[in-house]
């Protein structure tokens, strides 16, 4: 049986799925021709991650697609319900990449507490003939501990990112529809473990008493955070938004900067991806990443091998 990863796949996944007896083709198809590559191949499984869409018509012409994958954790790229419907095993990795988003989060954090995302752009431009005035304006830095962070989505990545924040000495309040208290165990590097429990708030409060405010929600229809609840944030707090383009409302969190409302942002999904709007690339007070929550090397290797011991699992 051949698995098509057209949007890529770790050799870690590749070896597992080999080894499993499948074949691995890493062909990116473009999109308006993968149905008829999907038929003259005869592929079995599609693995797909942002970049291609499994939507009704692709799962109508590919009666032979047996498993659809998705390599992360949200699948609005795929209609889900639909192809379980017709049969099709819909699958994906929801814990291989927590940590490695909770990382890219404080990457951000640390980075919006002490502007580095600022002096990285100016030092080579003005460190040599600016040193001083670099200096002051930079030296109003903040410390995460003791500070407070909210997390609005409480699910394995929101825990993950509550993990490290514990770590940085940080106080975790949090948000979730779905869940009245979560237990979170961090492990540490001699093998002690500590347990800490978190009681979910009201969104609310969560958005009143955050110092620093990170998104781990699903795509959704409305706005998670929008001019509403961007005043009822602290003034001057900072939010990370490394979940879903779509769920913060970009004008209004620009509006809000602006105004000195929101003292900074961090954003690695935007609403018109793959090209954001030029008015969040050119704000100074924005840390930017390109959608990498997920793309590191260990993140990776999980995915590629959560979705090999699934797929063997439903195939074999």
């Amino acid at each position: 049986m051949k698995v098509l990863a057209n949007d890529g796949i770790s050799q870690s996944g590749i070896d597992a799925l080999e080894k499993g007896g499948f074949e691995v083709i890493t062909t990116t198809v473009a999109q308006e021709q993968l149905i008829n590559y999907i038929n003259e191949k005869d592929i079995t499984v599609l693995l797909v991650r942002s970049a291609t869409t499994v939507r009704k018509d692709l799962i109508d012409a590919c009666p032979n697609l047996k498993v659809i994958g998705r390599g992360g954790v949200g699948m609005d790229n795929i209609d889900v319900e639909y192809a379980r419907e017709q049969g099709r095993s819909v699958i994906n990795t929801p814990a291989a990449s927590s940590h490695s988003v909770a990382e890219l989060v404080f990457g951000h954090l640390f980075g919006l507490a002490r502007f580095l995302h600022n002096s990285n752009r100016d030092m080579p431009l003005e460190g040599d003939s600016n040193f001083k005035g670099l200096k002051k304006a930079y030296a109003k830095g903040t410390e995460l501990k003791g500070k407070t962070l909210g997390v609005l989505g409480f699910g394995r990545i929101g825990q993950a990112t509550a993990k490290v924040a514990i770590g940085a000495g940080m106080k975790v309040i949090a948000f979730d529809p779905f869940m009245d208290e979560a237990n979170l165990e961090l492990d540490f590097f001699d093998g002690q473990k500590l347990n800490f429990n978190i009681k979910t708030i009201s969104k609310e409060d969560v958005l009143k008493q955050a110092d620093f405010l990170t998104l781990h929600v699903p795509a959704q229809d409305d706005y998670v955070i929008g001019k509403p609840e961007l005043e009822i944030m602290k003034d001057g707090a900072i939010l990370v938004n490394a979940a879903r383009g779509g769920v913060v409302d970009e004008v209004a969190l620009v509006e809000a900067i602006t105004s000195g409302k929101i003292a900074r942002a961090a954003l690695d999904v935007f609403e018109k991806e793959p090209k954001p709007e030029m008015q969040l690339l050119m704000n100074p007070a924005l840390s930017l990443t390109p959608h990498t929550g997920a793309a590191t090397n260990e993140a990776q290797d999980r995915i590629g091998t959560e979705l090999a011991e699934q797929i063997i699992g439903i195939l074999k």
